[in-house]
């Protein structure tokens, strides 16, 4: 899955877009003037190639690509915060959240969004922060269910992320390659989030680029030992697995692209997404 540069098409990613090894193009806020803007550049990349897979990062708070006409959505912690007054409520507005977030998407074009987040809230990752939804994880699993009712009523597909868990750690894997060296007792917390979902609605998964020194010296993305033997193997995960963006920092302990690549689709990835380079 790759990206584009503006909002229209140059040619050359018009030659790449139909070459066979693509499967798919994620749009960023670089992409976006306004709705039919990006529906005739969602047109024009279907006319290179229509089975390739249009998908966004819009998960709602400050990660929410497409603002200007599109219902604002909260970040997802404001909805974690609501649980811990009224379950039901939240319950409500999380699987409103779903719905909405599907629906305009879906309307222009675009197949999927990465969401939802089910890293757990420990107070201390800037990357993650208020995108979490809550620092329990029942309370993740029951919210994040919800969300996940309303995509799946509007029509659309989830993706869970960012598998094993990211919360823990405080650096950012866009700029660094975090360690989590928690034991793997400690990291099944984060863990429940996902296994709580699994045969309820999770379609996908993204693996985090965090290496969880304890279990693997690989991050979890380059890990058969995490992809292979523990989400599909252990937590019995038959859907999709999405790589996290290859030309992250975290990514960067391959050096050669092409291998990062390879060595992401063997180790159990279905798609390898290389984004903003």
């Amino acid at each position: 899955m790759m990206d584009v540069s503006d909002l229209i098409l140059t040619q050359e990613e018009k030659n790449q877009l139909a070459k066979p090894s693509i499967g798919g193009v994620i749009l960023f806020t670089r992409n976006f003037e306004n709705a039919s803007q990006v529906r005739e550049l969602i047109k024009s990349i279907r006319l290179c190639n229509q089975n390739l897979l249009i998908a966004i990062d819009h998960e709602g708070g400050r990660v929410q690509r497409f603002k200007e006409g599109f219902t604002h959505l909260p970040a997802m912690a404001k909805l974690g915060e609501v649980y811990d007054q009224d379950p039901d409520k939240a319950l409500d507005q999380a699987y409103s959240c779903g719905y909405v977030l599907a629906a305009e998407l879906l309307n222009i074009g675009v197949d999927f969004s990465f969401t939802p987040v089910l890293d757990l809230d420990y107070g201390h990752s800037s990357v993650i922060g208020d995108r979490a939804l809550h620092s329990n994880p029942d309370v993740v699993v029951k919210l994040a269910g919800s969300l996940i009712d309303g995509m799946h009523e509007a029509g659309m597909k989830c993706v869970g992320k960012h598998f094993p868990g990211h919360g823990h750690v405080a650096l950012d894997s866009h700029l660094d390659l975090p360690i989590d060296e928690r034991p793997m007792n400690e990291i099944r917390q984060d863990i429940l989030s996902f296994k709580g979902l699994i045969n309820q609605g999770l379609d996908a998964v993204m693996p985090a680029h965090v290496v969880y020194s304890q279990v693997d010296d690989k991050p979890a993305g380059f890990s058969e030992k995490w992809i292979k033997d523990i989400l599909q193997s252990k937590l019995g995960f038959g859907g999709v697995v999405f790589s996290d963006d290859l030309s992250m920092q975290g990514a960067h302990f391959i050096k050669d692209i092409t291998e990062r690549v390879q060595v992401s689709l063997d180790s159990g990835c279905d798609m390898a997404l290389i984004c903003n380079h």
